[in-house]
């Protein structure tokens, strides 16, 4: 049978759609498109590496360590922490935010300068000729500051031969003491093991001093000085709170170990003439140096409008490095357990000001004192020597 044309006539079935034309695969450059090789896929192409443009020329290349906090967080600044201040950026939910108050700026600053870093371990001694002073108060105080806003151990010492209450102010507990962590001293190896000897107050480690009224012997310097070390290689920032009796042996390995001194009076003539002599003390032996560092912090807890406050704070302050008031607080006033949050804010700000004050003089001691603990007498001599 003839086969039947579809090309001649409009009235006939249309024409079928031509069939669909094959890929164009890509062809080598300059040549032309040609179909793939059999059982195979074409390479993609890739691109070509340009040089870079003239106006990138020395620029350094980019990395993930640019995108750091500081470079792609917005900073603002923090909202208020009291007063109408704060009740306003609540009220608004943070969209009004007003500048911070002078007394809020300072605070910051103090708190900065606290938390500064800490090159080596930093021994302070708390000391005074006179008791009932506030000596006990100022140690405990400063030291809940210092574990308050730092992040590092900090520790206090009970260091009074004649049975301190620093414990009492703090933890509540001394059932055991210096003079047990020095008989154990050579056996602890680690952190819960130095544990067992002290008590803790909120983040404050506290050692206490000896309560026992039966024993005859009191804490000679030799235990104090192995408690101490032994408490020093745990603990970042340590501070003695050392006993009246400045003649006592216990005080010449509490000063040789500190690389800050407090000296504590009081605004009134007996408490001031004995921050006074306290002073000429350390002039007289061997300690000018320490004592001219000194901040010497003057309890308000007992004073008199008769005292001429402005007099005594400039006759220290030629004497000293700082001078501190520590204005009267009914909380510190009971002798019950120190905190710092029931303390009034100019309390509180002074303490922080004691606290800051210690801080700006971490690493600019000379190291030996800063890290190696005690030079004693007996120990002096080999540090010297190349020991």
């Amino acid at each position: 049978m003839p086969k039947r044309s579809f090309a001649t006539s409009g009235d006939d079935d249309p024409a079928p759609a031509p069939p669909p034309a094959p890929p164009v695969w890509p062809a080598p450059v300059g040549g032309a498109p040609s179909d793939p090789p059999s059982g195979s896929l074409p390479e993609p192409r890739r691109p070509e590496r340009t040089a870079p443009s003239a106006d990138r020329v020395g620029v350094a290349a980019a990395s993930a360590s640019d995108l750091t906090d500081r470079s792609i967080v917005a900073r603002r600044p923090p909202p208020p922490r009291s007063g109408w201040r704060r009740l306003l950026h609540r009220v608004s939910g943070g969209t009004v935010l007003v500048a911070d108050s002078p007394a809020e700026r300072q605070r910051r600053e103090r708190v900065a300068r606290i938390r500064r870093p800490l090159p080596a371990p930093h021994h302070v001694a708390v000391v005074s000729l006179k008791g009932g002073v506030g000596k006990t108060t100022v140690t405990a105080a400063v030291g809940l500051a210092f574990a308050e806003l730092r992040g590092d151990r900090i520790a206090v010492l009970d260091a009074d031969p004649d049975g301190g209450t620093l414990a009492d102010r703090l933890s509540g507990e001394s059932t055991v003491s210096v003079r047990d962590l020095a008989a154990r001293a050579e056996r602890i190896r680690a952190l819960p093991e130095l544990a067992r000897f002290t008590s803790l107050s909120g983040r404050l480690q506290v050692l206490a001093s000896d309560q026992d009224p039966a024993r005859h012997d009191a804490l000679d310097r030799e235990g104090y000085e192995s408690a101490h070390a032994t408490l020093s290689r745990f603990c970042d920032v340590v501070i003695t709170d050392s006993g009246t009796g400045m003649v006592h042996p216990v005080i010449g390995g509490t000063l040789d170990a500190a690389a800050s001194l407090v000296v504590v009076g009081s605004l009134t003539v007996d408490g001031a003439g004995r921050a006074g002599r306290t002073l000429d003390w350390l002039d007289a032996h061997g300690y000018a140096e320490a004592a001219a560092r000194a901040v010497v912090v003057l309890s308000a807890d007992r004073t008199s409008p008769d005292v001429d406050v402005v007099r005594l704070r400039e006759h220290f302050a030629r004497r000293s490095r700082a001078v501190v008031v520590l204005p009267r607080d009914p909380h510190l006033a009971t002798g019950d357990r120190i905190r710092l949050a029931a303390l009034r804010p100019d309390t509180r700000a002074a303490v922080e000001e004691v606290a800051a004050l210690l801080a700006d003089e971490f690493g600019t001691v000379p190291p030996a004192r800063a890290v190696g603990g005690l030079l004693s007498d007996r120990t002096r001599g080999g540090v010297e020597s190349g020991w």
